[in-house]
């Protein structure tokens, strides 16, 4: 006996639904979209903008805190585009734009000289950071926002400066922007991916594209009504970018604090564990996310989670005694003079023995001991509220040992 077959497009709240029949092979409607006619043309020009700026299927398709965060960002996305337009006055100005003594050869080299130092920037950025952007993304991209403020705050006292200071000044500005190149795109990435709960990716991404295109589109606007305004007036011009520089970083700080991510970092897992440790309560990602720092994260020095096997200092026998019973997945020593805790990790480790690995550290680094239950109770706890096991961001070493592979040999053990 086959039930009744319904269909529906898009959400099935306040929308058409069809029952399909199996004999006539024809949908029959079952629910009318809702009647009120004065709303007709609104829930069309709605639908429309829908299926331009948001991601198809939105708001199942997005994460929990997707609204939220594009709102914030796009206040954000409007106001740098403005102090970027009076920092492209500014840089214009200073190039010689209007003054007949300029030298074009001169304003060439300070753009290419400018360039270069960016693009060094960006790669010795990426090769000294780049494995923590995943870990810490929102304070990445809030640092992304910040400096880019800095770098318009560059370009903006250029032209005050001597002559002999442009070129100089400008390379700084273009290493500033070098630094929100990369943090802000990678950042921006994993986001993205936090954010795309369909596997839609691409399409969150490419929506996210369109909104930043419309608020720089209308931040272009007003630029064009408030650049006469200001071209000749210094005062006017640094008052707007100490305005909208505030507002700036106010949107970037709520945008990225309205983010719930429910994989962990050291951050968040570390507040879990010590709550859970003084209060016996289990926090959710959105408790967790509340509780993390986004400014000023701590920076655990005190762990080096991946370290070389030789860092432990262990004998043979202290080495075998440990792994002999089989299914080690990592080995947790204090180094007695610095006080850091070292994990050296069994390549076969999953990211659920990372977790536990960390979750092990931090109970010897505040000298706690485990909970009653242990990790498997606390870790079906995670599980049971939200928090995902099987994947962390805890920027973890490369470092692995094996019993079974030859790379072994290279870890000396005293």
């Amino acid at each position: 006996m086959v039930g009744n077959i319904y269909e529906y497009h898009g959400s099935p709240v306040n929308n058409e639904i069809y029952e399909y029949d199996l004999h006539s092979k024809k949908n029959k409607l079952v629910q009318k979209q809702s009647p009120d006619k004065s709303f007709f043309k609104f829930s069309g020009f709605k639908q429309i903008f829908k299926d331009i700026f948001l991601p198809k299927g939105y708001p199942d398709s997005v994460s929990e805190d997707y609204l939220s965060y594009q709102i914030w960002d796009t206040v954000q996305a409007f106001c740098s585009s403005i102090t970027g337009t009076l920092a492209t006055h500014a840089v214009l100005k200073g190039s010689g734009v209007g003054d007949e003594t300029a030298n074009v050869a001169s304003a060439t080299m300070t753009w290419l000289l400018k360039d270069g130092t960016g693009m060094l920037g960006r790669i010795a950025f990426a090769y000294f950071k780049g494995s923590s952007l995943d870990c810490n993304a929102k304070q990445w991209r809030l640092f992304a926002d910040v400096m880019n403020d800095c770098a318009i705050f560059i370009q903006l006292i250029a032209p005050v400066l001597p002559k002999a200071y442009f070129t100089l000044v400008m390379c700084l500005a273009g290493l500033a922007f070098s630094l929100v190149g990369v943090a802000g795109g990678c950042t921006r990435a994993a986001l993205t991916m936090h954010q795309a709960k369909c596997n839609n990716m691409a399409d969150v991404s490419a929506k996210d594209g369109s909104q930043e295109t419309l608020v720089n589109l209308a931040a272009l606007l007003t630029g064009l009504v408030i650049m006469p305004i200001v071209s000749t007036n210094i005062p006017l011009t640094w008052l707007l970018f100490l305005i909208f520089t505030s507002l700036h970083v106010f949107a970037n700080y709520k945008a990225v604090a309205s983010v719930v991510m429910e994989l962990f970092n050291r951050n968040r897992f570390s507040k879990v564990i010590k709550v859970y440790c003084d209060m016996n309560k289990v926090l959710t990602p959105k408790e967790a996310n509340e509780k993390e720092a986004i400014f000023f994260p701590p920076t655990y020095n005190w762990l080096y989670l991946g370290c070389k096997l030789e860092d432990l200092r262990l004998t043979s026998s202290e080495f075998y005694q440990k792994v002999d019973e089989g299914g080690v997945m990592y080995l947790i020593k204090r180094n007695e003079k610095t006080g850091q805790i070292l994990v050296s990790l069994n390549h076969s480790c999953t990211a659920s023995d990372i977790l536990e690995a960390f979750y092990e550290s931090y109970l010897l680094h505040i000298n706690r001991t485990s909970f009653s239950g242990g990790w498997p109770t606390f870790r079906s706890n995670l599980h049971s509220i939200g928090w995902v096991m099987d994947q962390q961001q805890l920027n973890v070493g490369g470092w692995r040992w094996s019993l079974n592979s030859p790379s072994v040999a290279k870890h000396k053990l005293v």
